[in-house]
Parts: structure tokens; sequence; C-alpha cells
């Protein structure tokens, strides 16, 4: 198949398939997952391995690393798994009357969540290179079972965003290059949870089912640096900057009565937080090669999520998110002339630190990381990358009225989480 037509074909695919993605879920909820030959060493290295096109999304500069065009498409299925334990001290609404509620436990939220990517980097001589990403950076689902104890707080939480990145770089020479990409994002969300609904404005209130629907478009930016220190050793500097949404939609109110229904114009601003992150590759030998990675991700950009409906009431979500850091180390091992060996293991900090801050729509908590894979070499040019990763996450607590007893009551209890996350890989050069 001709390079051209090769190429359209996969990022066709790609922006396709990112438009029907849903039930994901990271770290808050951003996805490391952009590529699947980083997925077997848990991601270090990530902004200094350039090993194929996928640098374009970690360090925009590792295209001074890929002579000609280079194709790299691949996809990550993310299986998570979020069960909450009510400890007995969940409350209804105080407008309803407070009281335990009648529901259960919710079931499993998490749900298979498929995160595809494709990129392209094309040298244009010795000292330019151009590049285009196309992927997924930021997702959510949660989804719980109806009539579940926190129902008035979420039933149904989801985001979704397909993110488009063209870049460059340039080869300063043999030890320095650097990269610049723009990105335009798009986001879809969509919350379903139960409201309380006054009859007047005093009262008396009757439960109703919300259902909010929300996009917009976004333009953000990325930079890379690459320094070459000896032939051996190669350290990575990037940074993504943060990127603000404005998201319009409306939100639907039925069930509250027979045959009434409520609609409201809705509109939120939420700002996606920036990252950057710090990489190095040490080349120890023929058959080993070492890696590791520090990386920032600034969600203190997110305090809280607010909901304006015109015409009917502001829905605040508190989430008081911190900062937080991931720490990586891997190695690879050439074991055979055409197959290598990756693992990898990572710290990875949640925004939430509170009970009390953690939101049933994002039951997040500090995680690790446990990833291994293999990469076949096809031919000189072909590579096909296979990773698997365990999400190990603590049991968590949960305290919290999201604010407002009146409306939303009272979830108590505590998660019992984890992750499976497989991703597969096809790196090729023309």
């Amino acid at each position: 198949m001709h390079k051209k037509s090769l190429a359209l074909t996969a990022l066709s695919v790609a922006i396709t398939a990112i438009g029907n993605v849903g039930n994901v879920h990271a770290a808050g909820f951003q996805l490391m997952e952009q590529n699947a030959s980083g997925l077997g060493n848990a991601y270090a290295g990530s902004a200094a391995i350039a090993e194929n096109a996928s640098t374009i999304y970690f360090n925009p500069a590792g295209m001074t690393y890929l002579p000609g065009f280079n194709i790299s498409a691949g996809v990550n299925a993310i299986q998570p798994s979020f069960k909450f334990r009510d400890n007995g001290n969940s409350r209804n609404p105080t407008a309803l009357g407070g009281g335990a509620p009648t529901g259960g436990n919710g079931g499993d939220a998490g749900d298979l969540g498929i995160v595809p990517n494709a990129y392209f980097s094309w040298q244009l001589n010795e000292k330019w290179f151009v590049g285009l990403g196309v992927g997924a950076p930021f997702g959510l689902m949660t989804e719980y079972n109806d009539d579940w104890v926190g129902q008035y707080h979420s039933n149904k939480f989801d985001i979704k965003t397909i993110n488009i990145n063209p870049s460059i770089a340039y080869k300063v020479n043999d030890q320095f290059s650097m990269g610049f990409g723009v990105n335009w994002q798009h986001i879809d969300a969509q919350y379903k949870k139960k409201v309380v609904v006054p009859v007047t404005a005093a009262g008396p209130f009757l439960p109703g089912d919300a259902d909010l629907n929300l996009d917009g478009d976004a333009w953000g930016w990325n930079i890379g640096f690459m320094l070459q220190p000896t032939e051996d050793t190669r350290i990575g500097l990037s940074y993504r900057s943060k990127i603000r949404h404005n998201a319009k939609g409306d939100t639907k109110i039925d069930g509250f009565a027979p045959g009434r229904s409520l609609s409201y114009d809705a509109s939120t601003r939420v700002e996606l937080p920036d990252s950057l992150i710090l990489s190095a590759v040490h080349q120890l030998n023929e058959q080993w090669e070492l890696l590791a990675d520090i990386s920032w991700t600034g969600w203190s950009s997110l305090p809280q999520l607010k909901i304006k409906n015109d015409g009917g009431p502001t829905d605040t979500l508190p989430l008081d998110f911190r900062d937080t850091w991931r720490v990586a180390l891997g190695a690879n091992y050439q074991f055979a002339p055409k197959w290598k060996w990756r693992f990898g293991v990572a710290w990875d900090q949640s925004p939430v630190h509170n009970p009390s801050d953690r939101p049933t729509s994002l039951p997040d908590t500090d995680r690790w990381w446990f990833s291994t894979g293999v990469q076949y070499a096809v031919s000189k040019d072909t590579q096909i990358d296979v990773g698997y990763t365990y999400l190990y996450l603590r049991d968590a607590d949960i305290d919290t009225t999201s604010g407002n007893a009146l409306t939303k009551g009272r979830v108590a209890g505590d998660y019992r989480s984890k992750g499976n996350i497989l991703g597969i890989q096809v790196s090729t050069r023309f």
C-alpha cells in the first residue's frame, strides 16, 4: 500500500474509534495510555525513548531520531473496577427527609474502555521534521446500578476527549534538538443522577432524574527538548499546556411528576491540567536498556466543577484536586535478535486526597503500575508491541455530601478498586 494511503487509513480509523471511546479511567482522568510500546515499561522514559512516532505526544523533539516517514498506531483496552461498600452512615438528602437510603452499593462502577491512537512523522531534511498525533489524553466513565445509595451524587459520569496534535521538530546538532506542537481538543461529557426538584420555591420536594450533556472545543500547545550528552544516554524534557474548555449543552429533568419535565441551557468552564515530564534512557550494553521518568500534573486547576443552568439552579461538584507526581522505572532486555522484553513499575499519585473530597463520579486513589510486554521485530523497519499493566489501588475511604447535604445527602463507606490494561501497537518506517 502506498505510504500516503496507509497514513490516511490509519488516521481515519483512529479518529473514528476515539470518537466512540467511553469507559476509561486513569489517575484523575488523565490517560497515560497514548501508545502500547511504553505500556510494558509503565511509561518509564516516555519523553526520552523516541523509538517510534508516538514520541509526538510525549516529546515532539524525539522526531529528530526518526529518519524517513514513520507510522505508529495502536489501541489499549482498559478494564477498571470500582466497588463501593456502604458503612451504614450514608443518608438521603435532608430535603427528602434524610434517613438511611434503601438502595444498594451500586455494583461495579468500572467498565471496559478502548483508547486508540495514531501518529505520523516525516523527515523533511537533515534538520527539520514534522508530525501529527491523534489520541485521547483525558477520559473517564463511572456508572452505577440504579437506586444505589449515592444516586443523588452520580449515576453515570462520562468524559471523552479527542486530541489532534500537529508538531514540528528541529535538530540543532547531534546532541540537542527541540520540538513544538499545537493541540486541538474536543470534549464530550454526560452526567446523570437523581436530583431534588422543588414543587414551589419553599417546597415540598420531589425526586427527579437529571441528564446533562455538554461538549466543546479548545486549543493548547506542547513543547519538548532532547539532550544526548553521550552516545548511550538520552534525556528528554517536555511540557503540555493547560486546555480551557467552555462547554455548552443542556440539562433535562423528568420523572418527578407525570407528564412534567424541565429543560435548561447548560454550560461549564473546565481547565484541564498542564503537565511536565523529565525522562532518561541509558543503553547499558547490547542487551540492556534502562529507563526512568518523573512527571508532574497540575490538577489544582480543577478546584470544582460548576454547571450553570440558565433559568435554573447551579450544580456545583467540589473537587479540591491537588497537583500530583508520578515516578516510573523500567528496563528493556534484548533476549533474541528479533525479540525485546519490557518491564517497569510506577507510583501514580491521585489528585483526590481526602475522603470528604472523593466524588462518587471519580473514586480515585494512589496506585501502583506493574507492567510487562514484548516487542517483535517483523523486519528492520516494522515492530509489533504488546504490553500489559496491572493497576493496584489501595482501599479508599469516602465520606462526602458533595457540598450539599440538603439536595445530595451523604455517601459514606469505602471503595475497593483495581485495573487491567492490555495494549497492542504496530510501528513502521518507509
